[in-house]
């Protein structure tokens, strides 16, 4: 994956897609004038738990305006161009999970490797475009079916989205509604249906990933509009693949939709919505993904604390030991794997996520989760 920064954004959209809306702090404070849905699922840090889905759904809304995600799709291999700047480009293929390259306009070939996101029976990558016009795509002998999609989050036509106009909290963790970074509920469909119909399963697990995407990220909910757009369309997983995702600064997205109920990664009886995030390890795993690359650095002050608290909430929620080894058991296919019940992508696949740096903080984060303070 590419360490290349993202593309700068004009000064107003990046403004708009941080600060207008309520975030989180890494203690739990959430700004005033936060834009998001009802309260939900909670625990205090005193151990008292409070299990139902509480707060209304009827809560006012604020009209936002976001860019609209533009995107150009090429297939095959051989030079593509765009009508705009691209943010990032997507690029799919079957075969060899490492048989593909790609060339940005006056840069070198870089290898393209599964980051985070993994297929079966081929390849797939998200890379930080910079800005490009044109990229050129390469691939292996024996690969096919190469498809790239370049994305734009951040420059295009205004779309209006109705924003809720209070704050919403997972017991003091504030979080981004998807409403509040400007998700387009429309990519959920293809044909005219729900490409990947909601299913439900008791949580069983935690999953920590990180996004592989530059670090030091200027706008990292357009990022987080990037990632959509890759799940849900180069993908074709009709969704993103997280359930929350965490940036540098601490602030908690909401990712995988669950429902109009307002609780977020659950339905009412308290059960998960299966996610993407871990090939053959997906029903009944919560995914986190922490925003940026953490191989060779670690996770800033403000997201590690956002990551604990949030597993901490979330394990007293559903009555999990962060500290426990588990035998998580797919309610799909019985696959039964012996695990930690907060455990890393690699423990699941072979990949470098959630990044070596963070791979060896888990430790900290699973006894960190588990305190009662």
């Amino acid at each position: 994956m590419s360490e290349s920064p993202t593309p700068a954004q004009p000064s107003h959209r990046r403004k708009r897609s941080l600060s207008r809306r309520g975030v989180i702090a890494a203690g739990g404070a959430v700004a005033a004038g936060a834009a998001i849905t009802p309260m939900v699922f909670a625990s205090s840090d005193t151990g008292e738990t409070d299990n139902s889905a509480s707060g209304s759904t009827d809560a006012g809304t604020t009209p936002e305006k976001f860019p609209a995600t533009r995107t150009e799709t090429a297939t095959g291999t051989g030079e593509a161009t765009t009508a705009f700047a691209a943010s990032y480009v997507g690029v799919r293929w079957s075969g060899a999970k490492e048989g593909a390259a790609i060339r940005l306009a006056d840069g070198d070939w870089q290898s393209l490797t599964s980051g985070c996101a993994t297929v079966e029976g081929g390849g797939t990558a998200l890379v930080a475009a910079r800005n490009a016009t044109a990229y050129e795509v390469k691939a292996r002998s024996g690969v096919s079916g190469v498809r790239s999609l370049a994305i734009d989050t951040t420059d295009g036509p205004d779309r209006t989205v109705r924003v809720p106009s209070e704050p919403t909290r997972v017991r003091g963790v504030g979080y981004l509604s998807r409403a509040a970074w400007g998700a387009d509920e429309s990519k959920r469909y293809k044909d005219g249906k729900v490409n990947s119909p909601e299913t439900y399963y008791p949580l069983q697990i935690i999953t920590v990933h990180h996004t592989a995407t530059p670090n030091a990220d200027p706008d990292p909910a357009a990022t987080v509009r990037a990632i959509y757009e890759y799940h849900a369309i180069t993908n074709d997983w009709g969704d993103i693949g997280y359930h929350f995702l965490i940036d540098e600064a601490g602030r908690v997205y909401e990712g995988r939709y669950s429902g109009d109920d307002g609780i977020p990664a659950f339905n009412p009886d308290g059960r998960l919505v299966t996610g993407f995030h871990s090939v053959g390890y997906n029903s009944g795993a919560l995914g986190i993904a922490l925003l940026g690359n953490l191989d060779q650095q670690a996770p800033t002050d403000a997201a590690k604390a956002s990551l604990i608290r949030l597993i901490k909430v979330i394990s007293r929620f559903k009555g999990l030991d962060p500290q426990a080894r588990v035998t998580y058991t797919n309610p799909v296919n019985g696959t039964k794997k012996d695990t930690h019940t907060v455990g890393g992508h690699r423990d699941y696949f072979a990949t470098e996520c959630p990044g070596q740096v963070m791979y060896d903080l888990l430790a900290e984060v699973r006894t960190a989760a588990a305190a009662r303070r």
